[in-house]
């Protein structure tokens, strides 16, 4: 199982020559990621499956998913100091490798008839932590292949990547753990890992300055790794964008949790499942938009905007317990955070030295679960015990509130995403006051790495 989530840009472009090399480059690595990721899918899907079936036990499925992401967001930032040490390719080629050799130890398990519940959660965790190589490497290594004018697309591609083993992992993997079971479904996973180390090894990256990773050699592991922490927090424009991200992030965390509970209080699993399935067409539908389009100039200003229709479409979704409603929020919401990442991204890509990419990148994305984890920690609770009874028949706000959102089983998950999308306004008006957030739109030149 395997996972992969400059310098001015504006001056020369690349030869007519280069510009082909570099672009068809990224598409044999996206399609090997893609390959890699459609595996990873399966085998996610498969061993929930096996948990829920093996154990009975939601807790224990669910903790499935606490190993997938805490042991990468606790080695994010050490992870990206070793990205900009290393050469990309080869930690790529690596991280990939490693993850084959956690499915070969889970085949060999299923074979013999010995897998227990912790072996998955150990091959869970250690998956979590190569993706941390792998996926800093990858967005790392972009902008060094790819010209500016391109980013956009390539953000697009990159959610796209994303986007379809999430549609097409579930389904293609129910279907064989029916035909083939487990053990076939992990033996797919090896021939998946088999052709992604193969594109990698097709290829070749350029490699950014010596002079920063020769410096960053000298210093200590434990310096370095705060140096994407530092590096963010010495420009303000990049503080405030990743503030924005993080609430974002934290909304998007928040609907993946309580979609489910919010849809059965009026609907069928029936329902729920085109709901989920509408929410996974819409990110795809916005990715693929955004490989096409690649994005406006004023990148910022498309980001605000987008939180505007997200958090006009979070009301909508909340104010009545309704299908339609809640489908269609689902899919307008799922469909801009892909055009607000693939936007994101290039700013960074931008904007970041890229001998320093793997680091900040870490740094990014250690943030962004973190955001994730606490929208994921934060959203029973608030659910249960605070929005819940409050819009209850007999709750506090139910003669108020209510006649706005209705009262009763469901309505509190309503208020709820009204209140997510008040969140979304109110970092929406603070990013409009942020002048130097504001400024990323008209500076495009990656600063020098501080000491």
């Amino acid at each position: 199982m395997h996972h992969t989530e400059g310098k001015d840009r504006d001056g020369p472009e690349p030869t007519s020559a280069s510009v082909p090399t570099g672009l068809q480059t990224f598409a044999v690595i996206w399609t090997g990621q893609l390959i890699s990721l459609l595996g990873s899918g399966l085998v996610s899907f498969a061993i929930g499956v096996w948990i829920y079936q093996t154990t009975g036990s939601s807790t224990r499925y669910a903790m499935m998913a606490f190993f997938g992401m805490v042991p990468g967001l606790l080695i994010g930032p050490v992870a990206g100091v070793l990205v900009d040490r290393w050469d990309r390719r080869s930690t790529m080629i690596l991280s990939d490798f490693i993850a084959a050799l956690t499915s070969v130890a889970l085949l060999v398990l299923v074979a013999t008839g010995q897998l227990e519940l912790w072996h998955i959660y150990v091959v869970v965790a250690a998956t979590s932590m190569l993706a941390s190589f792998q996926q800093p490497a990858f967005l790392a290594s972009i902008p060094l292949l790819i010209p500016r004018r391109h980013l956009g697309r390539a953000a697009g591609l990159t959610q796209v990547g994303q986007a379809l083993p999430q549609i097409a992992a579930p389904l293609v993997a129910g279907v064989l753990m029916v035909a083939v079971e487990l053990r076939g479904i992990l033996i797919i996973d090896l021939i998946a890992a088999a052709l992604a180390i193969t594109t990698l090894l097709a290829v070749r990256l350029p490699s950014p300055a010596t002079a920063d990773r020769e410096t960053s050699e000298q210093d200590s592991l434990l310096r370095q790794a705060r140096f994407g922490w530092d590096y963010i927090m010495a420009q303000p424009g990049l503080v405030s964008l990743l503030g924005i991200a993080s609430v974002i992030n934290f909304a998007m965390g928040m609907l993946q949790i309580l979609i489910t509970p919010l849809v059965l209080t009026f609907g069928s699993t029936t329902t729920l499942g085109a709901v989920l399935s509408v929410a996974s067409i819409g990110f795809l539908a916005g990715s693929v938009m955004m490989s096409i389009w690649g994005g406006s100039e004023q990148r910022i200003r498309s980001i605000l905007w987008l939180m505007l229709i997200q958090a006009a479409i979070l009301f909508l979704g909340g104010v009545r317990p309704s299908a339609l409603l809640v489908g269609g929020a689902a899919f307008g919401f799922m469909f801009c955070m892909p055009l607000i990442a693939g936007n994101s991204q290039v700013i960074w890509q931008s904007r970041v030295a890229p001998e320093v990419l793997g680091r900040v990148f870490a740094t990014r994305r250690v943030i962004a679960l973190a955001s994730q984890a606490l929208a994921y920690l934060a959203a029973g609770p608030l659910a249960d015990f605070v929005f819940e009874p409050l819009m209850a028949t007999d709750g506090a706000l139910a003669t108020t509130v209510g006649r706005v959102v209705g009262s009763g089983p469901g309505r509190g998950i309503g208020l709820l995403f009204v209140f997510l999308g008040c969140t979304i306004l109110a970092a929406v008006a603070l990013g409009r006051r942020s002048y130097s957030l504001r400024q990323l739109d008209y500076e495009h030149r990656a600063p020098e790495s501080p000491d």
